[in-house]
């Protein structure tokens, strides 16, 4: 089973800037595209950008900018770095991984636990 764990969300005020990282674990034979929803209050879930496994990211025109998406396919690791964060950033964060195991030859989509952003002064 694959796992996701997040980290680098918090509290910052506007204009300020967070990092957040994912780093998947378990027996991962291969990664494919990764990336980073948000879910705010009241709201759906959306996209906030995401990069293929040839590192070719894409971005929400509300994020395009601001936040610059990665990847470290040796880690299995994807980040999100926020610059410039407006309070309408607030959200919880998850991240989104397509992995496939070594026991399988089926690609699934895999959720992080989400982390929350909270911007305000």
């Amino acid at each position: 089973q694959v796992q996701l764990v997040e980290s680098g969300g918090g509290l910052v005020q506007p204009g300020g800037s967070l990092r957040l990282s994912c780093a998947a674990s378990g027996r991962i034979f291969s990664t494919r595209t990764m990336g980073w929803f948000r879910q705010a209050p009241g709201k759906q879930r959306e996209l906030v950008a995401h990069i293929t496994s040839g590192s070719s990211p894409n971005y929400a025109d509300s994020v395009k900018g601001r936040f610059t998406i990665s990847r470290d396919n040796a880690k299995n690791t994807v980040y999100l770095q926020m610059n410039s964060l407006k309070p309408e950033d607030t959200a919880v964060y998850y991240c989104y991984v397509e992995a496939r195991e070594f026991s399988t030859s089926v690609w699934y989509g895999y959720w992080g636990q989400g982390t929350q952003v909270t911007v305000s002064s």
